[in-house]
């Protein structure tokens, strides 16, 4: 069930019912359920050519995928949720749904006008109400539970409806107040408020409407508690969900392992680079080669990732919304500090005496930087605008103080170096990049960073609170990904570094342990 679709339909929600089938007592009492973590022992990761995959065995990796990445989003993301998405009422599907709504509440509003009235639509809807409200209690309730089985029974309320003797609003009274007792105490009001509605038809749309709410928080009460019990088991039960994925998928590892590969491609090239360089040095083969160093340097390309062209790695795909969006803060916060380096490095002299200059530039530069990650965002044309409004603060503090404004030649140099910022190889941007580089890898080396944060680099201190938070974010993500990854890491260092066959999964965590 994707949880971020709407889940607002009046007349389908028993669809939802049966995910967010769960617990709710007569005390209102909720319960989670409870997620099988387990599995079978991990067997050897298979290193023979693919075979070709059936559509069982397909479909069997997408559960285990989804599975895998639902469980990861409530582990680490403490606002994750069940939303509910409108849909526009402008929009084709919007328009649709309420013509399709519209028509069925119209037939259902005739039917019950007739003379003799027309039950059988109305029947229906409360057996649908019915396992709605049974979806809510747990499976010790069996006094509401029987209470719920013969107030609303289909077959008495069918008989009912043959001797012209059954009572609607009555069982809509009935089912509001049982509502009321299993509802949480956010939808009280809503409760409340269905007993002022007059119109039977009416007031059975709202029920539904008020019902799709109930399970909507019977869902994201379900995630709340559930994650407490994710986070402990998280490592193990990812390692042997992913493990399933490379059983049923063997090429579930080529994107991983071609990105691990990339990065001992660079380090031999640098280190040759190196090599040749220095007088009587030799060579140096794969094996001397540092596992842990290449592995830092694979995790430091995610934040330089091509997120719209480039596949990320299998192993990451649970996180690459967040490292996407880390990604893109660095970005603007390396614009943010090239723009202050070149402002202090040619007019340092003119902005010594504005107080907090450099304060209101960075919160100018986040405006005018807002959105600088979109396709349809013109970075040159804000960096023009950047340059301008920085001269313009500039100039104004010099007048107010009598000091003459800046010349034009420094007022275009200024504007110049600031637009070229974007060029590629430019001299600023390349330092603050390496800087930044070599902040985020002293954290990935440092064993406990949240209690001393490395000393930030020169140049950085104007964006230093947010390179600290981002970088924060980034370790966290890479230390739980090697934590659950480890091993799988650990057998393709054997196979590219030491072409040595791959251990089963179990194997490589015992002998690690």
């Amino acid at each position: 069930m994707p949880l971020n679709d709407e889940q607002n339909s009046d007349s389908d929600s028993s669809r939802l019912s049966e995910s967010a089938a769960s617990s709710s007592d007569s005390e209102y009492s909720r319960q989670s359920f409870t997620s099988d973590s387990s599995s079978k022992p991990s067997s050897p990761a298979s290193t023979s050519p693919p075979n070709v995959v059936t559509f069982d065995e397909m479909m069997a990796a997408a559960r285990n995928l989804s599975d895998l990445t639902l469980a990861h989003e409530i582990a680490v993301n403490e606002n994750f949720h069940l939303q509910r998405v409108k849909l526009p009422q402008n929009s084709l599907p919007g328009r649709v749904k309420q013509i399709v709504h519209k028509a069925f509440w119209d037939r259902l509003e005739e039917d019950l006008n007739e003379d003799p009235p027309e039950y059988e639509h109305a029947i229906k809807l409360f057996e649908e109400i019915k396992e709605i409200l049974l979806s809510f209690l747990n499976p010790g309730a069996n006094r509401m539970r029987s209470q719920i089985c013969e107030v609303l029974d289909a077959d008495l309320i069918r008989q009912q409806a043959q001797h012209d003797a059954v009572d609607i609003q009555g069982l809509a009274n009935y089912v509001i107040s049982t509502m009321g007792k299993l509802c949480a105490p956010v939808r009280d009001n809503d409760v409340n408020q269905l007993k002022a509605t007059g119109n039977i038809v009416a007031l059975l749309r709202q029920i539904f409407h008020v019902l799709d709410l109930m399970m909507t928080d019977m869902v994201n009460f379900i995630i709340q508690s559930l994650r407490p019990h994710l986070q402990h088991n998280l490592v193990d039960y990812e390692r042997a969900k992913f493990q399933e994925i490379l059983e049923e998928t063997p090429s579930a590892l080529d994107l991983t392992t071609e990105w691990i590969r990339e990065s001992i491609q660079d380090e031999l090239s640098s280190v040759s680079c190196e090599a040749s360089s220095s007088s009587g040095a030799g060579g140096i083969s794969k094996p001397n080669l540092s596992p842990t160093l290449v592995l830092t340097n694979s995790f430091l390309k995610l934040l330089k990732w091509d997120y719209q062209k480039k596949i990320i790695p299998e192993t990451l795909v649970t996180d690459e919304g967040r490292l996407q969006e880390l990604s893109e803060k660095l970005n603007q916060l390396k614009v943010v500090a090239c723009v202050s380096l070149i402002t202090s490095n040619m007019v340092g002299t003119a902005i010594e005496g504005i107080p907090d200059f450099e304060d209101r530039q960075k919160r100018i530069l986040f405006i005018l930087l807002d959105g600088m990650n979109k396709k349809t965002f013109d970075l040159k044309e804000a960096l023009t605008a950047i340059g301008l409004q920085t001269c313009s603060e500039i100039n104004q503090s010099l007048t107010e103080r009598g000091f003459p404004p800046l010349n034009k030649e420094v007022h275009e140099n200024l504007v110049g170096q600031i637009c070229n910022i974007i060029e590629e190889d430019n001299a600023i941007s390349s330092l603050i990049d390496k800087r930044i580089q070599l902040y985020m890898r002293s954290l990935l080396a440092s064993p406990c960073f949240e209690k001393s944060m490395p000393t930030i680099p020169g140049g950085l201190a104007v964006i230093q609170t947010e390179v600290e938070s981002i970088g924060s974010q980034f370790a966290n993500i890479v230390n739980l990904n090697k934590q659950v990854y480890g091993p799988f890491y650990a057998n393709i260092f054997r196979k590219l570094l030491f072409n040595e066959p791959v251990t089963s999964i179990a194997e490589a965590v015992s002998s690690k342990n």
